[in-house]
């Protein structure tokens, strides 16, 4: 097989591969017994043709709470982005990572 069909096969594998892999990396998740704070207030830009305004979240680093602000991120046409979260579940708070959902 020449060069170019190797890494055609190589590449199409790769893309396989990450498409399979995204269900899991998008529920990487945290569990702590340390409540969040508040999320803050944020304003939101003006909207910009072609992306989604993910909004900010607290997220768990080093023994606490870092605030993570607001950021566009590229639109992928036919999802809807689900934005990052915390989900109490009796004493204990899960972390839910932002990921597009159909």
């Amino acid at each position: 097989m020449k060069k170019g069909g190797k890494a055609l096969i190589l590449s199409l594998s790769i893309a396989a591969a990450s498409t399979l892999l995204a269900p899991v990396i998008a529920s990487a998740q945290v569990e702590i017994t340390v409540a969040p704070p508040v999320p803050r207030v944020e304003v939101m830009p003006a909207p910009r043709p072609g992306y989604v305004w993910a909004p900010g979240y607290w997220e768990w680093r080093g023994g606490a709470h870092v605030w993570v602000g607001g950021r566009w991120i590229g639109e992928r046409r036919g999802y809807h982005w689900v934005p990052d979260r915390w989900e109490q579940r009796g004493d204990h708070y899960h972390y839910w990572k932002g990921h597009w959902e159909r």
